[in-house]
């Protein structure tokens, strides 16, 4: 797979016995909220194979032959068609630290400017316009549970609540 590595390695335990132990390499990636002037974000939702339902998630993908940002540019661009003007980075995550190595990059895109999305053939997702608040709440009661969206969208929040964005 493109996206995925699988590691088997033998290990002695803490206990001092030999083991195994299996981790997982991922691509490193990145996600996007675009937040326009008005202080409404764009999400997508789209049907997740590995869910078998419908999942509302910032613009997220993998990172290619290119920086973070040039990655969230692409990302934005091919899922919403929106370009920006002003990225503002809010630092990276990892996405299971027991047995996946997969860092996010995490971006903020503002003054936003809106033309044709570039999607994948294997894409299928509708844009979803929202405020601000709303994304917030939607995390907090279980609407919103992709895992890297929810620590995007409540960072930004507190970036939020520090100073105006």
């Amino acid at each position: 797979n493109d996206f995925i590595e699988v590691f088997e390695d033998k290990v002695i335990q803490p206990d001092g016995k030999d083991g195994e132990y299996a981790t997982v390499q991922m691509k490193a990636g990145v996600c996007v909220l675009p937040i326009d002037d008005e202080g409404n974000v764009y999400l997508t939702k789209q049907f997740r194979y590995s869910l078998g339902a419908d999942s509302l998630e910032t613009p997220c993908g993998a990172i290619e032959d290119e920086e973070p940002l040039e990655a969230a540019k692409r990302e934005v661009k091919e899922e919403l068609g929106i370009e920006a003007e002003e990225w503002i980075s809010l630092g990276t995550a990892e996405t299971d630290t027991s047995i996946v190595r997969s860092k996010a990059h995490f971006f903020l895109a503002r003054k936003l400017k809106f033309t044709e999305t570039e999607r994948e053939g294997t894409e299928a997702m509708k844009p979803v316009k929202m405020n601000f608040d709303e994304a917030v709440e939607k995390v907090l009661n279980g609407e919103i549970r992709h895992a890297l969206s929810c620590v995007l969208i409540l960072k930004a929040k507190l970036l939020k609540d520090k100073k105006d964005f």
